[in-house]
């Protein structure tokens, strides 16, 4: 069975790895020049990287995990000590920890909160530690009852001090969607913890040893060519065309540097765009659909990722750090914690401008200056005297529509890979599944278009499948 995917993210990835798994013949098609999606990277004219973002790897992604075990990578993923750094705005340059125990859950999760005494006194982890229990008792059902609350809501309502969100939740909830506590749903703060708390290493973090493109997209592409697929870069999709029935008859695809369009048919489509750009190429016939309908409901949130490259090192800490500055989110030395961007003697700072609506507009120039004030609170020492530490060289990466923006009520806007079109099927981490906007949320959907798809293979109109039932 022939099943046309858009989009080369991880989504539209792992839908066509699971497809070739199970037989079929997927074929992508990306608009860019790259893999990868929100997970794109590229070189600079030294040969150095910049990434779509600071992407980091949970114990939490169980199909992620098993994805890099299927393709025989694990070795990629560098694992770091299992803690949460936080800076101290009020002690410029210093950092409180919280390290997790070698112990079964919850047990290191409820350590690793009491043994950190700089964020929260012991009254406040107690009310934040009672608050949390209908949560770990109920699970996913609470959670997601919890959708129509922001954070901030939900904690006053478990009756949890304000300078718990001040302290901790701030920095998380701008790390998670780059949105603050005030704006995001309490469901995708609950989401987190819930794992972090309820599996040992659900909150340990790994870096990727270099470039996602080629350590993490390359292979997967590798192995659906092995398996008969087919990948196409700048080959952006044009038009869903539809047959009289309203089902697809094809994607119309190309049309770059001189290319033809050509239309391409299949058994089965997929969209594994950005709900973005999704919405602007559904066919007419389709936008009164209630599931697409509800659509209209979820916007990108605007993103900026910020590359610094400076001529000394300014810390020797391998990991990831949450900055706790009003303008930044999280950010690490690259140049410690990722084998291919190492640099014995001077760092590269990957940082997360968050929230970043009131800058997506500006200069590239502005936001560095902004991002240079918040640094020199950060690293004090290296900012000050005769002799500071010098920019060599910048990147600012925007994207005005990254992942879907999680405020209160989105759950229930968002579709499941099955729609009502026979033929047509959704990727992509804003569709429903338990991970949410993430890296591990798009390998999910993908792996479950992937079985609705295979599963519902004899009812698609005009495949071979439907023929020989037809026939028989």
């Amino acid at each position: 069975m022939r099943v046309v995917i858009a989009g080369a993210g991880l989504a539209g990835l792992s839908c066509a790895k699971y497809l070739a798994d199970a037989g079929h013949t997927p074929l992508v098609y990306e608009a860019r020049d790259v893999l990868g999606g929100k997970v794109a990277a590229w070189k600079d004219e030294d040969g150095d990287w910049y990434e779509t973002g600071l992407h980091i790897f949970f114990g939490a992604y169980p199909n992620m995990l098993q994805l890099f075990h299927e393709l025989d990578i694990e070795e990629r993923l560098q694992w770091k000590s299992h803690s949460m750094i936080f800076n101290q705005p009020e002690e410029p340059g210093t950092y409180s920890r919280f390290d997790f125990p070698d112990l079964p859950a919850p047990i290191n999760g409820v350590a690793a909160i009491l043994g950190n005494n700089d964020m929260l006194n012991w009254q406040e982890k107690i009310s934040f530690g009672l608050g949390l229990l209908p949560a770990m008792i109920r699970g996913q059902e609470y959670v997601e009852e919890c959708d129509k609350y922001s954070w901030s809501e939900w904690l006053r309502l478990q009756n949890i001090p304000e300078r718990v969100n001040d302290e901790v939740f701030i920095a998380m909830s701008k790390a998670l969607n780059f949105i603050g506590p005030d704006e995001i749903s309490s469901t995708v703060l609950l989401t987190a913890l819930n794992r972090f708390l309820q599996e040992k290493n659900g909150s340990k973090m790994a870096f990727l040893d270099g470039a996602p493109p080629e350590r993490l997209c390359q292979p997967i592409v590798d192995h659906i060519q092995s398996l008969g697929g087919e990948v196409h870069l700048r080959n952006p999709l044009r038009e869903i065309k539809l047959r009289e029935d309203g089902t697809v008859s094809s994607f119309l695809v190309g049309g770059v540097d001189g290319q033809k369009l050509q239309d391409v048919e299949a058994d089965a489509f997929v969209s594994a765009l950005p709900v973005d750009l999704l919405k602007l190429l559904l066919p007419e016939a389709w936008k009164s659909m209630d599931i697409f309908r509800k659509l209209d409901g979820l916007r990108g949130v605007p993103v900026i990722n910020i590359h610094l490259w400076f001529d000394r090192k300014l810390t020797n800490i391998d990991h990831l750090l949450f900055s706790r500055s009003p303008l930044l989110s999280v950010y690490a030395d690259m140049s410690i914690a990722c084998k291919e961007y190492e640099d014995p003697d001077r760092s590269m700072l990957e940082l997360v401008f968050a929230p970043a609506k009131d800058w997506i507009h500006r200069s590239d120039e502005d936001i560095i200056e902004a991002t240079m004030g918040e640094l020199k609170k950060l690293f004090p020492m290296h900012f000050s005297g005769d002799d500071q530490a010098k920019l060599r060289k910048f990147k600012v990466i925007k994207t005005p529509l990254s992942v879907y923006k999680a405020i209160p009520g989105c759950q229930e806007l968002r579709p499941s890979q099955k729609t009502p079109i026979p033929n047509f099927f959704l990727a992509g981490d804003y569709t429903m599944q338990r991970y949410l906007a993430s890296m591990e949320g798009a390998v999910l959907s993908g792996k479950l278009c992937a079985e609705v798809i295979h599963s519902n293979k004899e009812d698609l109109p005009n495949s071979q499948s439907a023929f020989e039932a037809s026939a028989s």
